[in-house]
């Protein structure tokens, strides 16, 4: 048991073939680029399967709708002005933005508004739960592939992995506490809650940990396994 829950201990972004020496960079190398992007995209189909199931968004969009009970805002400004917020908890934690910061916001955006119309939308309670499941999962495998391309994280990425820098406790408790914590205060704030939120909630710190310890023990030296795993 303990050698299949290890990938719970992880707690740095593995550096595999596909990193770039340098995040903050405007000419990354265009293996990093691809790899960033097919990573966004997964992030972002994950994201809309959770939509699509219709069992809870993700604790990120809860708060987003909380901030806009209070404001009034829309719910997409709402998320710019918490991007923005997040970015800012940035500078104490010294995380440096990259070329895929931006992309982050951009791309997943694109992702949501062109896959959700094809997705498969349930009527069983069973499939609905077992499509969030899958959507967790595929969110934390295209977040670790694109933590891995090192070109910068998304604003709410970047807030995990500079909290953990700080605290060196592991990536999946770290993701987890975070997520916990905006779902709670969403929720305060009137923000919708589901399964599929508390699943997310609970699930995307391990699915991101298991990505990154999953990808290092496939494309890793045999060196950087021994350190990392």
């Amino acid at each position: 048991m303990k050698l299949k829950l290890r990938f719970l201990a992880v707690k740095a972004v593995p550096k595999l073939f596909w990193s770039s020496p340098k995040a903050l960079t405007i000419r990354p190398p265009i293996i990093s680029a691809v790899v960033l992007i097919f990573g966004l995209i997964l992030f972002g189909l994950g994201e809309a399967l959770l939509i699509a199931s219709s069992v809870g968004v993700s604790p990120w969009t809860v708060f987003a709708q909380g901030v806009t009970n209070v404001t009034g805002w829309s719910v997409g400004f709402a998320t710019f002005v918490i991007s923005i917020c997040v970015l800012l908890l940035w500078i104490p934690l010294r995380q440096t933005p990259g070329f895929g910061t931006a992309l982050n916001i951009i791309i997943i955006a694109l992702v949501l508004d062109n896959s959700l119309p094809y997705l498969p939308e349930f009527e069983q309670l069973g499939l609905k739960i077992i499509e969030a499941i899958v959507g967790v999962m595929v969110t934390g495998f295209g977040g670790g592939l694109y933590l891995i391309a090192n070109l910068g994280p998304g604003p709410r990425d970047g807030l995990m992995t500079g909290l953990q820098s700080k605290t060196n406790l592991p990536i999946a408790w770290v993701r987890s506490a975070i997520e916990l914590t905006v779902v709670a205060v969403g929720w305060c704030l009137g923000g919708v809650v589901g399964v599929g939120t508390l699943l997310f909630a609970f699930g995307i710190g391990p699915s991101v940990a298991a990505s990154l310890y999953g990808l290092q023990w496939a494309f890793g030296n045999e060196t950087n396994k021994e350190k990392t795993l």
